[in-house]
């Protein structure tokens, strides 16, 4: 019928044109007959193609309270020693210090004697201490002249030196002691002419050593000689360093 109407307003108003009639829309795929097996009543075959849909969480969300601070590690092992620095800029110079109280002069150690014997001697015993009758120097009177013996006083180290003019045709026998205990020998053997005999030794000493001469008899006559005009006889002593230095 609609045919019909649209005929007689095409022959009735000639001038006028008319727009085709609207076909419905279609899809590229609506002439392809059905895919084999499909049940799917046409209505439902039109979403059969459903797009993916991922979810999405939101992390910050679920985020949780902070935690308690965990255990300290262990230390790792020390690196390698880097290489050394530039030198720094030097510092100012420091203000001047105050003088140290004054020394004790009373601390210093000392201890020295230097004795003569101006009169010949001959050994009556076996053993016989020599005695000296003339001083040069007893600091402290740490030579005793009755004994003819050094007392140490102060401990340390001293040096000892005897010399001794012998005598024609006697031996000359001498030991320079340390409490009873020979040291250091001076000998001779008798001749016809007379000399000079030195001998020298540091001890290690402790207070009240005694450090002495003694004569030494055997089966010759032993003596030494002096006189009243030269000294020839002379035993000295003095400290090197006091034990306490």
């Amino acid at each position: 019928m609609l045919g019909v109407l649209l005929l007689l307003l095409s022959s009735s108003s000639p001038g006028v044109t008319v727009p085709p009639p609207l076909s419905p829309c279609s899809r590229c795929c609506d002439h392809m007959p059905p895919a084999e097996g499909s049940g799917d009543p046409p209505a439902l075959a039109e979403f059969s193609h459903v797009p993916e849909i991922r979810t999405y969480i939101n992390m910050t969300i679920l985020k949780g309270d902070k935690g308690d601070r965990g255990d300290r590690g262990t230390p790792g092992n020390v690196g390698h020693e880097g290489p050394p620095g530039a030198q720094g800029v030097a510092g100012s110079k420091g203000s001047k210090g105050h003088a140290g109280p004054p020394g004790d002069p009373c601390k210093l150690s000392h201890s020295a004697f230097s004795v003569a014997r101006r009169k010949s001697l001959h050994s009556d015993d076996a053993y016989q201490a020599v005695i000296f009758d003339t001083v040069f120097v007893n600091l402290g009177g740490d030579f005793d002249m009755f004994h003819g013996k050094f007392f140490c006083r102060v401990a340390g180290v001293y040096f000892f030196n005897v010399n001794i003019h012998t005598w024609n045709f006697k031996e000359t026998y001498l030991h320079v002691m340390q409490n009873d205990a020979e040291r250091a020998i001076v000998y001779a053997q008798p001749s016809d002419r007379s000399i000079m005999q030195s001998q020298s030794v540091m001890l290690e000493l402790r207070p009240r050593d005694a450090v002495w001469v003694r004569l030494f008899k055997r089966e010759r006559e032993n003596a030494i000689y002096s006189d009243d005009v030269d000294v020839y006889v002379t035993f000295n002593g003095y400290l090197i360093k006091a034990g306490g230095e």
